[in-house]
């Protein structure tokens, strides 16, 4: 029950985001391929990841992670960062376009927070944020992603 529960949420969740999406696509407002979503995504999960980290993290080549990050560059949702303390080194930053585009899920997450809250006590919204915490720190081992991921 429980995890059907989980999934059921999960898939919820992913589903708004592709009707969003497609919409914007019907519009004419979105330009990411799906590719280029999930990297951005990735990109932002990392916290500002170097190519060669985002490369790593994706398992894929570092030419390959280049291709596609000069592509998101191109299209103006990807910055590279000159590092302050290895100036050898550039960090990849989303830009404010793309932050306009990752609203389109961050959106609704605040909407369903909001709901949330309102629904729950204050206790049980500690026990689900104690539960969710230890999900992400100790039951999800295989993606490490900074334990505070930014958000604009």
């Amino acid at each position: 029950m429980l995890k059907s529960s989980f999934f059921t949420v999960y898939t919820k969740f992913k589903l708004h985001f592709y009707k969003e999406i497609f919409q914007r696509f019907q519009n004419r407002e979105a330009s990411l391929s799906t590719m280029e979503t999930f990297s951005m995504e990735t990109i932002l999960a990392l916290g500002k990841p170097t190519v060669n980290e985002f490369a790593t993290f994706m398992c894929i080549s570092s030419p390959n992670a280049a291709y596609k990050v000069n592509s998101l560059i191109k299209k103006g949702y990807l910055n590279k960062v000159r590092s302050e303390s290895d100036r050898r080194e550039y960090h990849l930053e989303a830009t404010e376009k793309y932050y306009q585009y990752y609203n389109i899920s961050t959106n609704y997450l605040d909407r369903v927070m909001d709901r949330i809250t309102e629904r729950f006590t204050p206790e049980e919204c500690g026990k689900l944020e104690e539960m969710l915490t230890i999900i992400h720190q100790e039951l999800m081992p295989e993606v490490q992603i900074p334990d505070v991921i930014f958000q604009k």
